[in-house]
């Protein structure tokens, strides 16, 4: 899956990508993506482990950067994020998010994200679901907010 655009809108920004150094990798597989995040300082809890919660973010963040990639005419917003942890993993290690396309409906993207340490180990899998929405009907909605605000 190509993620360029993708990569380059997040890059913009100072987004929690950026603050916890997600990288989004290209596939050749129209239906599967990757993402890299190193344990370091930002993603890390204060036992030197990688927090669960970064985890979670990396998935989302994967999944949420997939669906927009493949709609790229819609807004994405996870809104059922699930995942277990099976393995701690040490600071200084790079952790590798690959997420799977389950099921693409007209709204509603469902990934695996499965989420593993340099040595392959499996350490998490995370199932992230988006709502997808149409980016004029956004605007519109942003346009009649402002009109009532301004009214009132």
């Amino acid at each position: 899956m190509d993620l360029s655009s993708v990569k380059e809108l997040t890059e913009r920004s100072d987004g929690l990508s950026t603050s916890l150094g997600i990288t989004l990798v290209s596939t050749p597989e129209v239906d599967e993506c990757v993402a890299v995040m190193s344990v370091d300082e930002r993603t890390r809890q204060p036992f030197g482990i990688l927090s669960g919660g970064a985890t979670m973010a990396l998935a989302e963040t994967l999944a949420g950067a997939a669906s927009i990639a493949l709609c790229p005419d819609d807004i994405c917003v996870g809104v059922s994020v699930s995942g277990n942890h099976l393995k701690s993993v040490a600071e200084g290690d790079t952790v590798t998010a690959r997420a799977r396309l389950l099921n693409k409906g007209r709204r509603l993207h469902v990934w695996n994200v499965s989420v593993t340490d340099s040595a392959g180990n499996l350490i998490s899998t995370v199932n992230v679901m988006n709502y997808l929405k149409r980016r004029h009907a956004v605007a519109e909605e942003e346009i009649a907010k402002q009109t009532k605000t301004k009214e009132a």
